[in-house]
């Protein structure tokens, strides 16, 4: 079921980018292929497979040989093909409450109903939530496989975290090795920290450019993009999508060309975008208002020593907002609220999700405080069975007539 819709997925796209004329835009089209053909090799049977957490080092494994996701990617598939709905009821057949994040449940299912494939070996995170880590146990006992738990300090980056955390990635590579019967390559680990380097710097100019009035991106140009690039990290093909959302993005820049039509407001979008179908980003749009930042589309790392990846590897971890203490979280979205120069934030407050509803009120108090109005939806980003498009548009209005309101019109 599932690698057919890949696989038709890629050849389609490629149809889609042959005929397209030179003009015409191809940034997303081109992340879409790359993620394409890896969920073909995903659920190919032919590569060395790894289910992860959302953490984990998906450049250190491409130069160690191992294709690798993290296990959400495959829930968020299954809701943006509508084929969400049986795997969900699976799980809950078996007992996993709603109250479950939906994207655990998801997959969950999946495994329920034998679509997902047998991996070589899991690698879980204890961060950015417990869930997903229980995930990934669960697919182990399922499959019989070996699990490599990264325990992931709550503290931030500092030295003893760093030294901690760098101490577990090696710990990790010599798990792969004995699953792959395979010793390390340090040439190779080396040339695909070196491609994530030069990705990161792409995607710095990425994001510096959709920082422009108006914003060069288009409605889905930058969805989902942040946090799923990241699977790409350590190949040719993350270095060749941000080179082309940078071209494309610097071209319209040039020629003061907004992604979206008649912007007028600006929003910022925290954490999980609303993976099935809905009317509400068409709705936004129509009402001249434009989502110019994510919270995850951000470089927070800096470049890693390809000599020496570990201590890189785990700053670049540590880093990450959704680790640790909200109060860093709420200093990020703070200063992606200035340098977007937004209007407002949509918080969709995912169901089940410490990041999305635990953490909501805090963070409310404290883009409030920067004087960035919020504006909450109770939704499950993964489940459409309780989704209200239309109470859920009519509080998108009232807020956006708050912020015009605010703004003098």
């Amino acid at each position: 079921m599932i690698l057919p819709y890949f696989e038709s997925l890629a050849s389609g796209i490629e149809s889609k980018l042959a005929a397209l004329a030179p003009d015409e835009p191809v940034a997303r089209k081109r992340f879409a292929l790359e993620i394409a053909r890896l969920g073909v090799r995903l659920f190919s049977g032919r590569e060395r497979l790894a289910w992860c957490g959302v953490l984990a080092p998906f450049d250190l494994l491409h130069g160690l040989g191992v294709t690798s996701c993290f296990t959400e990617f495959v829930g968020a598939m299954l809701a943006s093909t509508g084929g969400v709905e049986p795997m969900l009821e699976a799980a809950e057949g078996r007992g996993y409450s709603t109250d479950c994040c939906g994207y655990h449940r998801a997959v969950t299912g999946a495994m329920l109903q034998e679509l997902m494939p047998r991996p070589d070996f899991l690698i879980a995170t204890t961060a950015p939530c417990s869930g997903g880590l229980a995930l990934n146990e669960s697919l182990a006992r399922h499959f019989a496989r070996d699990l490599f738990v990264i325990d992931v300090p709550n503290r931030g980056p500092d030295e003893s975290s760093v030294a901690y955390l760098a101490d577990q990635l090696r710990a990790m590579t010599r798990f792969v090795e004995e699953h792959t019967g395979e010793p390390a390559d340090p040439g190779r680990i080396g040339a695909a920290i070196e491609r994530s380097n030069q990705a990161r710097e792409l995607l710095l100019e990425v994001y510096g450019l959709a920082r422009a009035r108006p914003s060069p991106a288009r409605r889905r140009d930058l969805f989902n993009f942040g946090l799923v690039v990241s699977l790409l990290l350590g190949s040719q093909s993350a270095v060749e999508v941000a080179r082309t959302y940078r071209d494309e993005f610097r071209r319209r820049v040039e020629a003061g060309v907004g992604g979206a039509p008649g912007e007028r407001v600006r929003l910022m979008w925290l954490q999980n975008r609303i993976q099935f179908r809905s009317p509400l980003e068409e709705a936004l749009e129509g009402l001249g208002a434009a989502v110019v930042v994510d919270e995850l589309n951000a470089v927070t790392w800096d470049a890693v020593d390809p000599a020496d990846p570990y201590p890189g590897l785990a700053r670049r971890i540590l880093t990450v907002p959704l680790v640790g203490a909200v109060d860093r979280r709420i200093a990020l979205l703070r200063r992606l609220a200035r340098d977007y120069q937004v209007d407002g934030a949509i918080n969709p407050c995912h169901w089940g999700c410490r990041q999305g509803s635990g953490a909501r009120g805090l963070i409310e108090a404290g883009l409030r405080q920067a004087g960035v109005p919020v504006l909450n939806l109770e939704v499950d980003c993964i489940d459409p069975r309780n989704f209200a498009p239309g109470q859920l548009a009519t509080r998108l209005e009232a807020f956006l007539e708050l912020i015009r309101a605010r703004a003098g019109g």
